[in-house]
């Protein structure tokens, strides 16, 4: 059995093809434990951290950090069994160079002779009988080049020119030669093809530029230098001494790709498969935010980080029990609407990744300092980019808590296979008609979308007018609705 294990990509999620190495947690050379986390990947789902199958040393990296590579692809090598001495020459030998024979032919050991006269050797290392070629550089005539491999100077004559290459004659002079990269050398231009493109789309001519990398070659700044206009000589008034410039220089581009490609094509799928309805109603919160303070000064609840969302989503859960179809999803491949008995409660949660909707599962079972603990671990751990995949699989409802930014309310986009979704908005001080006077008062506005196949003006209605009934009254509610 060999003792080079090779660990691949693992399938993350359900049917996930592919993720991104985000970062490696371990360098070749390394002594690992098993289990030990070895690399962070992001997939479509989620940023996640891989522990390792066995114990040993890393012995090969396959992918470097950025890398997306596809799920049962081999990402690390490890040696289980390091203290057994060298490696045996059928696995050190990663390839052979063989000499051509009749037949088949068996190599030697490494440094040793091989059928055919030659010696084997590892790929990259060892003795190289030909004389390497230089590729010819484009605009060379004949694809020839100008002049012969560079020698050294002799050493007593600091002045002299190279061998092969014509010498630009100086005549001595009591001031320093200017810079070699100030005058550009004669013959073709020295630039690599994305520089050339470069210098295409900025309009620049090479001929022009003198370079400033190895052998005179032209860089992208020397193109960029190019291509900016000249400081004004004498201080007036600003004008634009050349036109602007709109391309490539001064765009950024973003690979769409992990969490983000998901969640672009699920907001697709879903707005052109359920048809949206969005209702909103505005709710005098004032005595929500008193609960929440009496809340806090209780022993159950000093250690643990309460908020309007715990309110907000105890409404909800509530309002599902008396309008359970508001919970469900659409089968179209049964013709059946399916009713949920457990609610999944999603919580919308913005990170540096994209927008995913991790839920906490069976909520509705869930006492209230549960719920409180639940809420704040799951925004905890999208914060840090951990959540699982299991977290964000198998939602029924979700709460897009908008407010934190300051937003009034929305219109926000189901996620697949739920029924509706509430938009929460900011809390604000605002006059309002409170027992027949102008007072000021907490208000918010609720934005509640739902998918019109299963649930009606009506039933959306209802749902959402209970949700601002419990706002407007918590504890009336909780001893009334449970």
């Amino acid at each position: 059995m060999s003792r080079i294990k090779e660990f691949t990509m693992p399938d993350l999620g359900e049917g996930l093809t592919e993720g991104e190495i985000l970062s490696w947690l371990v360098e070749v050379g390394d002594t690992i434990e098993l289990n030990q986390m070895i690399a962070e990947v992001e997939t479509a789902k989620a940023a996640v951290e891989l522990p390792a199958k066995w114990a040993g040393v890393v012995t090969q990296i396959f992918y470097e950090a950025g890398a997306t590579v596809e799920v049962g692809s081999p990402i690390i090598a490890i040696d289980t069994d390091p203290g057994a001495g060298p490696l045996p020459s059928a696995e050190s030998l990663a390839a052979v160079e063989v000499a051509p024979a009749e037949g088949s032919v068996e190599p030697g050991m490494i440094g040793g002779p091989a059928p055919g006269g030659r010696t084997a050797v590892l790929v990259g290392y060892g003795p190289k009988t030909a004389t390497a070629k230089r590729r010819p550089r484009i605009g060379t005539p004949n694809g020839s080049t100008t002049a012969a491999p560079p020698t050294p100077p002799p050493a007593a004559d600091a002045g002299s020119p190279r061998a092969g290459v014509a010498p630009n004659i100086v005549t001595p002079g009591p001031t320093a030669a200017p810079p070699a990269a100030s005058v550009r050398p004669a013959g073709p231009v020295l630039a690599k093809p994305p520089v050339r493109k470069l210098a295409r789309d900025l309009g620049v001519d090479l001929a022009s530029i003198a370079g400033t990398g190895p052998l005179g070659s032209i860089t992208r700044d020397d193109v960029h230098k190019a291509a900016a206009p000249p400081a004004p000589v004498t201080a007036r008034p600003a004008v634009a001494a050349t036109a602007a410039v709109f391309d490539a220089s001064r765009e950024q581009r973003i690979p769409i790709k992990g969490v983000r490609k998901l969640t672009a094509e699920n907001m697709v799928a879903s707005a052109f498969t359920a048809p949206h309805v969005t209702e909103f109603l505005t709710v005098d919160v004032t005595r929500s935010m008193k609960s929440l303070e009496r809340l806090k000064t209780r022993p159950e609840f000093r250690d643990v980080r309460i908020s309007p969302l715990l309110l907000v989503a105890k409404a909800v859960l509530l309002a599902v029990k008396r309008h359970p179809m508001v919970n469900s999803t659409w089968s179209g491949a049964t013709n059946e609407i399916v009713v949920k008995d457990y609610v999944n409660l999603g919580i919308a949660a913005a990170t540096t990744r994209g927008l995913i909707v991790p839920n906490v599962k069976d909520a509705g079972r869930l006492t209230l300092r549960e719920l409180a603990d639940a809420l704040n671990a799951l925004v905890q751990t999208a914060k840090s980019g951990k959540t699982p995949p299991s977290d964000m699989s198998g939602g029924t409802f979700s709460i897009s808590n908008v407010g934190v930014f300051g937003v009034d309310t929305g219109t926000p986009i189901l996620p697949p296979g739920e029924a509706a979704i509430l938009a929460f908005g900011a809390i604000r001080p605002t006059p309002w008609v409170h027992k027949g006077k102008i007072k000021i008062r907490q208000v918010t506005t609720l934005g509640l979308s739902f998918d019109h196949r299963i649930v009606d003006g009506e039933l959306g209605s209802k749902f959402l007018r209970d949700i601002g009934r419990f706002l407007e009254d918590p504890e009336g509610a909780l001893l009334s609705w449970t």
